[in-house]
């Protein structure tokens, strides 16, 4: 998409308002609209990253600042994790499990696509835990909705790290 999303937005509600089928203010209420809920969006995500980043660095029992470091220099998180590599993808298996149950409870998802997802979630986590990059999704882009080694659940990360849950 030639200059993403918000240009084809704006090319679309400016053709709504040429043809009279919305005003002016409609559309500019529809864009303030579409610019808060990212900017929701944008500031959920990051309080995601940072729970995870939290839950990883607090499972291994070291600092965010190291682990941050690590990942940097290209460690993976099975190679910084070492022998508590199966309590870290425990953690991050119970963290996405649970971030799935509130999207259920949030009327997100409904249990049967709660149940697909969380049937890959191990080795999604395992896959993740494992590699030193996430897996590129569509586009050539790791993250949200690609096929990142944390799939629809965790999708794709930062440095080896889940950047949102993509619930």
């Amino acid at each position: 998409m030639i200059g993403g999303p918000q240009a084809t937005l704006s090319t679309a509600l400016k053709a709504l308002v040429a043809k009279g089928t919305i005003t002016q203010t409609q559309a500019d209420a529809i864009t303030a609209e579409v610019n808060a809920a990212e900017a929701a969006e944008h500031a959920a995500r990051g309080i995601q990253k940072s729970a995870t980043e939290t839950l990883i660095a607090s499972t291994l029992g070291i600092d965010l600042a190291t682990l941050k470091s690590r990942l940097a220099a290209g460690e993976s998180l099975a190679t910084i994790s070492g022998d508590k590599k199966d309590a870290l993808i425990a953690a991050l298996v119970a963290q996405e499990n649970s971030e799935i149950d509130a999207a259920v409870s949030a009327g997100k998802l409904t249990s049967a696509q709660a149940a697909t997802k969380k049937a890959n979630v191990t080795q999604r986590v395992t896959d993740m835990v494992n590699n030193t990059r996430p897996k590129m999704g569509k586009g050539g882009h790791g993250g949200r909705g690609g096929d990142g080694p944390m799939g629809k659940g965790l999708a794709g990360t930062t440095n080896g790290i889940p950047s949102q849950s993509g619930t």
